[in-house]
């Protein structure tokens, strides 16, 4: 099956002190994400997923947007009705949480 978009959110957990989007909440973004692309009924045309390492470990929570490689970095649960809406459904990046690579 081939999807439009394509949403991978960092869920790795590293060694404290060090940061990681695993203890920052991936988890719980891939299970917003998911509960909102099937209130849309859009889970067949677009997929998210949970992720290891995606190297933004600062950043984190992070997640990429395939095709497009789009990174957003900080991402809150509260930011995933934005993304869904704006992003995955309106091709408009959230600029504010875009991340600059």
């Amino acid at each position: 099956m081939k999807f439009k978009k394509h949403v991978f959110i960092c869920t790795n957990q590293k060694e404290a002190p060090k940061k990681s989007c695993g203890e920052a909440n991936g988890m719980a973004l891939v299970e917003e994400f998911k509960k909102e692309l099937k209130e849309r009924g859009l889970q067949i045309e677009i997929r998210a997923q949970r992720a290891g390492c995606l190297d933004a470990c600062a950043f984190g929570p992070s997640l990429v947007v395939y095709p497009e490689g789009i990174y957003y970095g900080n991402v809150q649960l509260t930011d995933v009705k934005e993304i869904v809406e704006e992003h995955l459904v309106a091709d408009r990046p959230v600029q504010r949480l875009v991340l600059p690579f």
